[in-house]
């Protein structure tokens, strides 16, 4: 296994050692929406355009990974409530429930959830998480063309027995989300607006009110813009903020907006992240090789010895 060497950063006087290593045939072409399991100890994750699903058995140190049948798409991988066998993923922009043990390599769709923009054929749903009552938040993107130049995609919530509401439109790639619920905020990222945003969140409504800038990844050149994608939480409220292209995790205080550390890889396309292990104390990040990136692009990683924990994934309610 090719081992990176321990990095060593000084923060504030102290020295800290964080660790990056390969998972063992990771491989995600574009992997994305990874979601820690507590009950299988597994990291679930999907290869976003080869319609595939994936998981880390952490005690088997394995990674399974199969084909949804009849789908070329598979935006997000979220465990439903009480039935094992059941994970709802985003194929184009419908909301499925797909039938899988975690060891075939085939796996079906039993139903259709919901589905939005039915019409925005050239849109597809992108990065989505369940909230901490079991809502699901998820948007969408443009696929075919410009999603730079055509904002038509937006953020959606649903809930067991409701509709899908529209909370944002004018989105232009639906991506990383979080919720911290000691500061009673929400967390959101559109790529094409080069910022983290904050929310304050009502956890029993699910309703987001007054965005704020928390993080700007504006460069002096449009150019040198750096691109946020996914992104997770820590229980200390700092994020953790993929950078497409970027090769960096930016830990941030979203209070101050000042960058805590930043997490170095060796390859650039670095999609989203999420804390799980044991104690919750790994952080587990996803990469693509998009544009021919050379490998080890697509791997997924584990890093070790960042000193925080986060919260493992929660399940979607149906």
């Amino acid at each position: 296994m090719l081992l990176i060497p321990v990095v060593t950063v000084c923060l504030f006087g102290l020295t800290m050692s964080y660790k990056i290593e390969p998972l063992p045939d990771s491989y995600a072409g574009l992997g994305e929406g990874p979601h820690w399991d507590v009950a299988r100890q597994s990291l679930y994750y999907v290869d976003l355009e080869a319609g595939s699903l994936l998981r880390y058995d952490y005690g088997q140190n394995k990674v399974y990974k199969t084909k949804i049948e009849g789908e070329t798409l598979a935006g997000f991988v979220l465990p439903v409530e009480g039935r094992p066998q059941e994970f709802a993923v985003g194929c184009g922009r419908r909301v499925v429930i797909v039938n899988w043990d975690g060891v075939s390599t085939s796996a079906k769709v039993v139903r259709t959830l919901f589905e939005v923009q039915p019409l925005m054929e050239k849109n597809r749903l992108n990065d989505a998480k369940v909230d901490p009552r079991g809502r699901f938040f998820g948007g969408t993107m443009r696929y075919i063309g410009d999603e730079f130049e055509f904002r038509h995609g937006e953020l959606y919530r649903w809930e067991a027995g409701g509709q899908v509401s529209v909370i944002k439109g004018d989105v232009g790639i639906s991506n990383g989300l979080a919720w911290d619920e000691k500061a009673k905020k929400f967390y959101y990222i559109d790529t094409t607006d080069y910022e983290v945003k904050s929310y304050d969140y009502d956890f029993e409504t699910g309703v987001a009110s007054n965005p704020q800038v928390v993080f700007n990844l504006r460069k002096n050149s449009p150019k040198d813009h750096l691109l946020p994608d996914g992104l997770t939480i820590d229980t200390e409220g700092n994020l953790y903020v993929a950078t497409f292209n970027g090769a960096t995790i930016y830990k941030i205080n979203p209070n101050t907006g000042k960058i805590l550390l930043e997490i170095k890889f060796p390859t650039k396309q670095i999609t989203s992240a999420a804390f799980g292990g044991p104690n919750l104390d790994i952080l587990y990040v996803t990469t693509a090789a998009k544009f021919d990136q050379p490998a080890p692009a697509g791997t997924t990683y584990k890093v070790t010895g960042l000193n925080a924990t986060g919260y493992p994934g929660v399940n979607l309610k149906v």
